[in-house]
Parts: structure tokens; C-alpha cells; sequence
């Protein structure tokens, strides 16, 4: 196998600034392809770019007609889109019944509806390609119930049966669909919900964060270069036949 097996392919990677976003960029390109980094915030995307060579593009995932200026930036200067890695979400804490509805509707159109659109977008590009791959990351919380992440858990269990439905109906196409499933992963995210334990608790944040890593059954948080080359490897051209997958990665949790 050659050392850049993705040379000249295009790969378009949402949430793509920090954590998992960041460090599949990074994988991604030192296997051969030409990255565009799509996200919110503009200054963490131009730092990774500045790594990898790749395309910074502010988009809001929740914007219809913003997503499809920033692909066609991503085409501009990228080519069409052989890869598309549909990696932005949020995540936001609360018990069910103090569960409000501008709460789920947030989380829904970023996690959801967001990639949704995404993939609509590129949807063109990918059916021309050779050997195009949709990538969503989405999370144990696909598989199980979470308490107090009700919208969460309901937005992941969506994409997973988005990715299911889209890999079914496109099985005789030469694109795969496929979904990777991540624990708790050391990334802000994770961060931010230490931050939300710790309010809701009082207990600090030492027993937040050790309560969110016993979570994962290996009582580590998993590191997201390791879930970047689950990514990498699906978009392998000897990949080609993981089709309608819901990859897990979190320790032997949903073992």
C-alpha cells in the first residue's frame, strides 16, 4: 500500500477546528488529501489549516444557504468532494423534565438536521466520485440511553439511522456510508461537560471529570487521534466494502 493512499482526493471535514475534527484533518492529509476545514469559529480552523495546508471556511451548520457557500468555497479552491466527514455537533446536560424545548431544538439542528444538510450538499460531488466516502461521527449515545441528554441521545440515535437509511440506498453506488460510535473523548466538548457536571453537582470539577471518564469502561477517555484513524481507515480505498457500519469506540463500554 502506497504511504499516501488518499493522494489527490478531496476531503471536506465539518466541526473540523479542534478535537476530533483537528486531528482527522491532520491524519487525513498526511495520508494524501487536500483538506477543507469547515466550522463556527474561524481562528481554530485557520490553525489547524495552517497545519495540514488545508481550506479554512466559517460555516454554521444550522444555516441551509451557509452550507452551500462554503462548499462551494471547499470546491473552489479543493476540487469536488471525495470525502466528506460530518463531525459537527454540541452536547448540552439536563434531567428530562427541566428539558426545554429551545434546548432540544438547538441540539437537534446542529447534531441532526445540520448533518443532514451536510450531506445534502455534497451529495452531488460524492455520486461522481470514484470512491466516495460519508463519515459521521456520532457517539455511544447512538446505541443507548443517556439520563439528563435525552436530546442528545435522541440526535444520535437519528444519525445512526440516517447513516443506515443512506448506506442501504446506496449500497450499488461507489460511495460508502458509515457511522463511528466514540465514548467520552478528551476533546473541549468533554470539557465543557465536566464544566456542566460540576455546576449541576456542586461536587467540583476532579469529580465531574472522574465521574464522565468511569463512563468509559477502560476508565480512560479516549483519545481522538484514535478515532481519526478509524476515519482514516474507512476512507481507505480497501475500505470500500464497510458499508452501513456503526464502528464503537469507547474502552468495552457498549461491549
Amino acid at each position: 500500500m502506497t504511504d499516501r493512499p488518499l493522494e489527490g482526493r478531496h476531503a471536506l471535514i465539518t466541526g473540523g477546528g479542534t478535537g476530533i475534527g483537528a486531528a482527522t484533518a491532520e491524519l487525513l492529509h498526511a495520508a494524501g488529501a487536500r483538506i477543507s476545514l469547515l466550522g463556527r469559529r474561524l481562528e481554530p480552523l485557520c490553525d489547524v489549516a495552517s497545519a495540514v495546508g488545508g481550506t479554512p471556511v466559517q460555516c454554521d451548520v444550522t444555516d441551509h444557504d451557509n452550507i452551500t457557500r462554503a462548499f462551494e468555497q471547499a470546491r473552489t479552491a479543493n476540487g469536488l468532494i471525495d470525502l466528506l466527514i460530518v463531525n459537527a455537533g454540541i452536547a448540552e446536560s439536563a434531567p428530562f423534565h427541566k428539558m426545554t424545548r429551545e434546548s432540544w431544538d438547538r441540539i437537534i439542528a446542529v447534531n441532526l438536521t445540520g448533518a443532514f444538510d451536510t450531506v445534502q450538499a455534497g451529495l452531488p460531488d460524492l455520486l461522481q466520485a470514484e470512491d466516495a466516502r460519508v463519515v459521521f461521527i456520532a457517539s455511544v449515545a447512538s446505541l443507548r440511553g443517556v439520563p439528563y441528554a435525552a436530546h442528545y441521545a435522541a440526535s444520535k440515535h437519528g444519525l445512526l439511522g440516517l447513516m443506515r437509511s443512506m448506506a442501504a440506498e446506496y449500497a450499488k453506488s461507489r460511495m460508502t456510508v458509515n457511522a463511528i460510535c466514540p465514548g467520552y473523548v478528551d476533546t473541549p466538548m468533554t470539557d465543557q461537560s465536566v464544566s456542566r457536571v460540576s455546576q449541576i453537582t456542586g461536587k467540583g470539577d476532579d469529580f465531574a471529570r472522574s465521574a464522565i471518564t468511569n463512563m468509559n469502561a477502560s476508565g480512560r477517555l479516549v483519545d481522538p487521534t484514535a478515532i481519526a484513524n478509524l476515519v482514516l481507515t474507512v476512507c481507505l480505498p480497501l475500505s470500500r466494502d464497510i458499508n452501513g457500519a456503526a464502528i464503537t469506540i469507547d474502552g468495552g463500554t457498549a461491549a
